[in-house]
C-alpha cells in the first residue's frame, strides 16, 4: 500500500512533464498531418491577427501614457459605477476592448492594476466583460469571409455586445463587500507612475509601445501556432472521433446535424479553426451554424484564455472571473442569437 501511495505521489509530481514529453513525441509521430497545420496556423496569425490586432496595441500602449484615461474616468465615472461598479476609468478598457479584440481588453485591465489605476476587485470585474472579439473579427473575417455574409456578421457583434454588456452587469457583484485600501487614491497615484507622452519623449515612447505590442502579437502567435498543431495532433489520432461519438446521442436528441461536434471540440480549444470549420457546413438550418459561432465568439477558447493567463500571471488578478464571465458570455450571446433569428424574420437565414 505504501508502495502504491509512493508511485501515486511520483506520478502527479511528474505529470507535466509526462505531458510534456507525451506531447513532443506526438510531434514526430503527426508530422504528416503537424507540418501542413503548424504553416496554417502561422499564415493565419501573418494575415489576420497580426494586421487586425498589432496598431490596436500600439494605439493603445500610446494612449496609456496620455490623460485620456482619467478624461474618459471623469465623464464616464456616472455609468460605469452603477452599471459595473468600476471606475470611470474602466470605461477605456470597455472600449478599446470591444474596437480592438482579443486579448487587449484583458492587457489594459492588467495595465490598470499594474499601474495601480483601478482596485484588484475592479480589475478583475473589467477581466470578466472587457476582453472580447472585434469588430473586425466578427463582421469581418467571420462574417464576410466565412459565412459571405454580411448581416450575419453584424448579427453576431450586436448580441456579442449585448452578451457582455450582460455579462459586465452581473459581474458588478464579483467580491462587492471585499474593497481594497486606498479606493480613492488610485487613480491619481497610478496615473503619476506612468510616463506622460510629449514632443521630447514621443520617440521614446512609441519605441516603448512597439516593442510591448510586438512581445504580445508574438506570443499570440505562438499560442495560434501550437493549438493549431494540438487540434491536428487530436484529428489525426482519432481522438476527436472518440469524443464525438461519445457525444453523438446528445445531438440526436436534441435534433442537431453530428458533424457540427468535431468543430465545436475544435472552437473550444482555438476559436478561428473552429468558427471557420462550422462556417462551412451545409445544413439547411444556417440558424445551428450562427449559434455556436456566437457560443465560440463569446467563449473565445482555450487559446485565448492561456493568452490571458500569461498576462495576468504578472500582476495579482485571478483568473477565475475571467474564465466564469467568458463561460456565461458565450452562453448568452447564443441565446441572444437565437431570439434575434427566431423574433426578427430579417436575422433568419434557414432554408
Amino acid at each position: 500500500m505504501l508502495k502504491s501511495n509512493f508511485y501515486v505521489i511520483k506520478l502527479k509530481r511528474n505529470f507535466i512533464p509526462l505531458v510534456f514529453l507525451f506531447f513532443t513525441f506526438c510531434l514526430l509521430f503527426f508530422s504528416k498531418s503537424n507540418l501542413p497545420a503548424v504553416k496554417s496556423g502561422l499564415s493565419l496569425w501573418a494575415n489576420s491577427v497580426v494586421p487586425s490586432l498589432f496598431p490596436f496595441f500600439v494605439a493603445t500602449e500610446l494612449l496609456m501614457h496620455t490623460n485620456i484615461v482619467t478624461q474618459l474616468g471623469n465623464i464616464l465615472n456616472k455609468y460605469m459605477k452603477p452599471l459595473f461598479n468600476v471606475r470611470g476609468e474602466g470605461a477605456f478598457a470597455f472600449i478599446m476592448g470591444i474596437i480592438s479584440g482579443y486579448p487587449v481588453g484583458a492587457k489594459i485591465a492588467a495595465n490598470f492594476r499594474q499601474n495601480n489605476i483601478c482596485t484588484k476587485e475592479e480589475c478583475e470585474r473589467l477581466l470578466s466583460f472587457t476582453n472580447n472579439s472585434g469588430p473586425l473579427f466578427i463582421i469581418g473575417t467571420v462574417g464576410i469571409l466565412m459565412f459571405r455574409n454580411t448581416t450575419i456578421g453584424i448579427l453576431l457583434f450586436i448580441t456579442h455586445i449585448l452578451a457582455c454588456i450582460t455579462v459586465g452587469i452581473i459581474f458588478r457583484f464579483w467580491k462587492r463587500v471585499k474593497m481594497s485600501s486606498n479606493y480613492s487614491n488610485l487613480s491619481n497615484s497610478g496615473m503619476s507612475n506612468t510616463k506622460t507622452v510629449s514632443f521630447s519623449n514621443l520617440g521614446e515612447i512609441l519605441a516603448e509601445s512597439i516593442t510591448s505590442s510586438t512581445s504580445t502579437i508574438l506570443l499570440i502567435g505562438g499560442f495560434v501556432v501550437i493549438f493549431s498543431s494540438i487540434i491536428s495532433i487530436l484529428k489525426a489520432s482519432g481522438i476527436l472521433n472518440i469524443l464525438s461519438s461519445l457525444i453523438s446521442p446528445l445531438f440526436h436528441t436534441l435534433n442537431i446535424d453530428t458533424s457540427f461536434i468535431t468543430p465545436l471540440f475544435s472552437g473550444f480549444l482555438e476559436i478561428t479553426n473552429g468558427i471557420n470549420t462550422i462556417s462551412s457546413i451545409a445544413c439547411k438550418k444556417l440558424s445551428i451554424n450562427i449559434i455556436f459561432t456566437a457560443f465560440l465568439l463569446g467563449f473565445g477558447g482555450i487559446s485565448v484564455l492561456l493568452q490571458v493567463l500569461s498576462i495576468t500571471s504578472k500582476t495579482d488578478l485571478s483568473i477565475k472571473p475571467y474564465l466564469y464571465g467568458k463561460l456565461l458570455h458565450g452562453l448568452l450571446a447564443a441565446f441572444y442569437t437565437y431570439i434575434f433569428i427566431n423574433v426578427l424574420p430579417f436575422f433568419n437565414f434557414d432554408l
